[in-house]
């Protein structure tokens, strides 16, 4: 993307289809590196149709509900880029340029996550180890907290000097980065919650209970457009980004329920505990900043 940036740009009209163009070569490119690879491993497998596999066929009729699980923030987002096309001129692009700095840390912790747990709690299930597949949820949340959380508020914390760092340049004016730090403050609330939701989601996958997910993600989808109606008035954009970040916390505590609810998950006693012990610290913190206080005065 960078090369078709630099010198692609100018033999395109507008310029900005080369970005476009380079995000399809890349794509290409990336396939086309694994193959040799996968052939000197023994994977290298040509794809084959054949209707009548029992297993190919149970894995196309879930991969639509499955998909609809896993992207009801996607969807959210484009129902949420029309309401804001209703609003102020500008708004869609704040609401564009907070999301990208909000994926960011979505994609990489949440994805990575994701992809490295559905396999291990695929192969728990199978096997019946019970404890196991409990290890690898509660080490996934673990993780979420320690990596997750620190990004959320970082993310809520610099948002000002981020939106100017990044995007205050050319026509993009002061008045449009304190638009997109809006914007970016009410993404970074559901961060937390959009990335335990990749976490907690395989916890079904493995189990091939595609439904429970599905049924949250609409019951988060609706409840997004609840939001909506109740935030766009006084809030504006930065109340649709709102929506969406309630609402990916809603899904989470909503999986999570169900995980506890049908007993497929048990938590252990630190991740049950971190609240309290969150409180604990700073409880503790504020004594601390109370004696010193007492001390000076």
């Amino acid at each position: 993307m960078i090369g078709f940036a630099l010198f692609a740009a100018p033999y395109f009209h507008p310029p900005v289809l080369a970005l476009a163009w380079a995000v399809t070569v890349g794509g290409v490119l990336q396939l086309a590196y694994q193959l040799p690879h996968l052939k000197k491993i023994g994977m290298l497998v040509l794809p084959r149709i054949n209707l009548k596999d029992a297993g190919a066929m149970r894995v196309v009729k879930q991969m639509g509900p499955a998909i609809l699980g896993v992207s009801v923030s996607q969807i959210s987002l484009i129902i949420n880029t029309i309401f804001a096309s209703f609003l102020v001129s500008g708004s869609v692009s704040w609401m564009y340029y907070a999301d990208r700095l909000m994926e960011f840390p979505s994609g990489v912790l949440g994805v990575a996550l994701g992809t490295i747990l559905l396999p291990s709690l695929s192969k728990s299930f199978a096997s019946g180890n019970h404890d196991e597949y409990c290890r690898l949820m509660d080490w996934g949340l673990r993780l979420c907290f320690l990596l997750a959380l620190p990004s959320a508020v970082a993310l809520g914390i610099l948002a000002k000097p981020l939106t100017v760092a990044l995007f205050q340049y050319g026509k993009f004016s002061a008045f449009d980065a304190a638009m997109t730090q809006r914007a970016l403050v009410a993404y970074s609330v559901g961060l937390m919650g959009l990335i335990v939701v990749k976490v907690l989601a395989p916890g079904f996958y493995s189990r091939q209970d595609i439904k429970t997910p599905v049924k949250i993600a609409i019951i988060t989808l609706i409840m997004t457009q609840v939001m909506n109606l109740a935030f766009i008035g006084p809030l504006k954009h930065a109340g649709l980004s709102l929506s969406i970040g309630l609402a990916a916390c809603l899904n989470a505590a909503l999986l999570y329920w169900q995980l506890r609810k049908q007993k497929i998950f048990t938590p252990a006693a630190g991740l049950v505990g971190l609240p309290a012990a969150s409180d604990y610290c700073s409880a503790g913190y504020g004594r601390g900043a109370a004696g010193r206080h007492a001390s000076h005065a």
